[in-house]
């Protein structure tokens, strides 16, 4: 799958760190990239949608973006990650912002090979499984890792982040 690599699995085969790539056919009318990636992989991976994790670009309050990492199904709780990172609050990133900081398109954000190195909370869920999924930097492709190994590689914090 050499064609397809992103930042993202460039990253981590740089750091030999084992993971798996899982394409799917990205349907363009998808109004939610996560519940497309678990309707595409769940099953056929043998995966919960819990174990599919999600990748949200958020603004603290201090004025940097910071970065989200939960569960495809869970809400994020935007006080918990703010508190998660040192800040007193945070909102949405805008959307063109997101897209222009971490070099990725919406739908294909992924918490690994960022343009920008934005500090990053995982939610602390991950670590009850032995291998999760996210983006890989592109719709329709997602990285398979040990939660540990995304944590490291990320910097993550670990912190419960979800509503």
């Amino acid at each position: 799958m050499a064609a397809a690599a992103t930042p993202a699995i460039k990253v981590l085969t740089t750091a030999k760190i084992a993971h798996s790539v899982h394409a799917y056919s990205h349907d363009a009318r998808a109004e939610s990239f996560g519940d497309e990636a678990v309707d595409a992989l769940a099953g056929k991976l043998g995966v919960v949608a819990e174990q599919i994790f999600k990748t949200l670009v958020i603004e603290l309050s201090t004025g940097s973006l910071a970065v989200a990492v939960l569960p495809v199904p869970a809400k994020l709780s935007l006080k918990a990650a703010a508190a998660a990172l040192g800040a007193p609050k945070a909102t949405m990133a805008d959307k063109t912002l997101a897209q222009r900081t971490t070099g990725y398109v919406l739908g294909g954000v992924s918490p690994l090979g960022q343009r920008k190195r934005l500090p990053t909370v995982l939610d602390a869920s991950a670590l009850e499984w032995d291998r999760v999924l996210c983006s890989a930097g592109k719709r329709g492709l997602e990285i398979e890792l040990a939660p540990s190994d995304l944590a490291a590689a990320t910097d993550a914090r670990i912190a419960a982040i979800t509503a």
